[in-house]
């Protein structure tokens, strides 16, 4: 007897250790649509130093299943879980984060797997299965209670083959509007282990390097109680700007992650400046409470992935172990909020006067490598050089490329916005890739948009730029500041210097959300003469005034028309002029705006019911 019992405690021994082994799977967050997920991993102790690299020799990946619905989402070493406080190097936590598209009950596998090189390897079964491999379990999803602009409340943006993004949830279009500087955003004093880490010379041409990081004393005061912060208090700077830019209607930012060799030379994810394997920890974790924090506050996260001085940095432009392994941590760290657009570069692509580019071919196995890691599709783009010769020189080469959806464009002469987004819009349909076009960064270089103590009334780029882009049917605008004038590309510290233009730009997003079914109008400028039409036939038409109105030609139209105006410089509700219904079949006259006839105006033409 005393035999059996000691053979039954030898069994419950090795049963415990074969328990013991299996590390937990810990499961947090709102456990909501659209919102983050998390799944943490006890797994093998590990360094960001460690001779078996804990970011290239290991590969965690979890599938998630609904249904007809299953993603495939990369995990990542995360030193003890809580390095964005701790600035921990060493840990044993691993993590996915996953966002769900829809309530009910998802499963979950894990795969975990040791190798060399395994990270970016693309077979399945590569190297040894280590514990937590095979695990699976389930969980359940209920509704989003948040509201609008919390991301959270409409769903993630995806471009359902349209001109325009798209909320998954909502099944709202998009228009973006926003800042284009700093594009050094993240080179913030309140993270961890960043520096500038260049020399301190201006190159011809460029902005001059920091002097020091940002701290955006400014904006500490939008900084409110419940706002995030790490380490005692940091961030409240960083964290309050993007509430203002929130609390201004703007809902996009666009900043590089790696300006290593270009005009910043103080942002990058790595643990050093001269390191390309190994990322640090907790300076990512930090970003990730920022970028939180914009998914909260409705605000669009343009991420370029590299400047037009580096795009030879990782691998010499191929695609290979270092370009694989940046961008797939960034994906399994960050691609689980709502609204990115991955930029596969600033100012991309071959000129004549850069002696070293990206390749086209090598660009697109960048973006194909993109599409296949990133289990959510977001938008994929071009940032482009300024000079439209330029981007008709390269650009048709991904015109046909399912991978690329479309270009960042720079216009190096702001006058040319209207009719460079039309031209691409155009040649995209021709494809049978409908492109999604924005205007993100304005010439002259050294200008940009001026602080409004420099141009109060911003006319320029508010009538060709704004209006321009969007009355083509473009998705929207972000503001490059130059480098001439305070608070400039590199060097802003209050996105108040632009509070004017913010304003102009949100009542522009205004009129289009609200007065228009934007996402099926097309560009109708042969309507028009000095002016620019956005219409759906028999419908609704938008005529955008820069200067004085002209008539509108309906010959083709019948019935009438209900007129009312649109004040572009002030915004506010749809006025009516002094005649309130035109006529259709002819050319058309729609009378004056209630005021100042010569300035620029929006008239607004709705169809009506007999």
């Amino acid at each position: 007897m005393k035999a059996l019992y000691k053979t039954i405690g030898l069994l419950c021994f090795l049963l415990l250790l074969s328990c013991s082994s299996t590390p937990d799977i810990k499961i947090s967050g709102e456990l909501k649509t659209w919102h983050k997920v998390t799944l943490e991993i006890a797994g093998p102790q590990a360094s960001e130093s460690d001779a078996v690299n804990p970011f290239l020799d290991y590969r965690l990946q979890a599938r998630f299943i609904h249904g007809e619905e299953s993603y495939i989402v990369p995990g990542y070493f995360a030193a003890d879980g809580n390095a964005g406080e701790s600035s921990s190097v060493s840990g044993n936590s691993w993590k996915v984060h996953f966002t769900p598209s829809k309530s009910g009950t998802w499963s979950y596998s894990i795969s975990f797997r040791k190798g060399k090189n395994i990270a970016i390897s693309e077979d399945h079964d590569a190297g040894e299965s280590i514990a937590g491999d095979g695990q699976n379990g389930t969980f359940t999803i209920g509704e989003s209670d948040k509201e609008a602009p919390d991301f959270r409340a409409k769903g993630r943006l995806q471009t359902n083959n349209s001109n325009y993004l798209v909320h998954a949830g909502s099944g709202e279009a998009f228009i973006k509007g926003g800042a284009g500087s700093p594009e050094n955003l993240l080179a913030y004093k309140d993270f961890d282990a960043t520096y500038f880490g260049g020399i301190n010379k201006q190159r011809s041409g460029e902005d001059a390097p920091n002097k020091g990081l940002h701290a955006y004393e400014a904006h500490t005061k939008d900084w409110k109680e419940g706002d995030p912060t790490w380490k005692d208090g940091k961030g409240k700077g960083i964290i309050g700007a993007i509430n203002y830019l929130s609390s201004k209607g703007m809902n996009s930012v666009y900043f590089l992650t790696l300006n290593i060799l270009g005009d910043g030379e103080d942002v990058w994810p790595y643990t050093d400046r001269n390191e390309r394997y190994r990322f640090d920890c907790s300076k990512l974790d930090q970003w990730e409470i920022l970028f939180s924090h914009m998914d909260q506050k409705g605000i669009l996260m343009h991420l370029l992935l590299q400047e037009t001085e580096n795009e030879h940095m990782l691998d010499a432009g191929y695609l290979d172990a270092q370009r694989k392994l940046y961008i797939r941590e960034l994906v399994a760290r960050f691609s689980h909020h709502n609204a990115i657009q991955w930029d596969l570069g600033e100012e991309h692509g071959p000129v004549e006067w850069m002696p070293y580019f990206q390749s086209i071919d090598d660009t697109k196995k960048m973006a194909d490598y993109i599409r296949a890691t990133d289990p959510y599709d977001h938008l994929i783009t071009i940032h482009t050089h300024p000079n439209a010769k330029n981007r008709q020189a390269y650009l048709p080469a991904y015109l046909d490329y399912p991978s690329v959806q479309g270009p960042s464009i720079q216009a190096g002469n702001p006058m040319e916005s209207h009719s460079s987004t039309l031209y691409w819009l155009d040649q995209s349909e021709r494809a049978g890739y409908p492109w999604v076009v924005s205007v993100d960064e304005i010439g002259q270089h050294w200008k940009g948009a001026l602080p409004d103590a420099v141009d109060p009334s911003h006319d320029t780029i508010r009538k060709n730029v704004l209006w321009g882009t969007l009355m083509a049917g473009g998705a929207g605008v972000e503001w490059y500041f130059g480098y001439s004038f305070a608070h400039a590309d590199l060097n802003c510290e209050d996105w108040r210097s632009r509070d004017i233009l913010w304003d102009q730009t949100r009542y522009a997003l205004e009129f289009f959300q609200n007065h228009l079914p934007f996402q099926s109008m097309r560009s109708m400028d042969e309507l028009v003469t000095e002016a620019w039409c956005l219409g759906k036939n028999g419908e609704v038409y938008a005529v955008y005034y820069p200067e004085g109105i002209s008539s509108i030609n309906l010959s083709r139209e019948s019935g009438s028309f209900r007129v009312r105006w649109y004040n572009p410089r002030t915004g506010g509700k749809l006025v009516d002029g002094n005649t309130t219904s035109l006529r259709a079949g002819m050319l058309s006259d729609p009378g004056l705006p209630p005021s100042d006839a010569s300035k620029d105006w929006v008239c607004l033409l709705n169809k009506e019911i007999q």
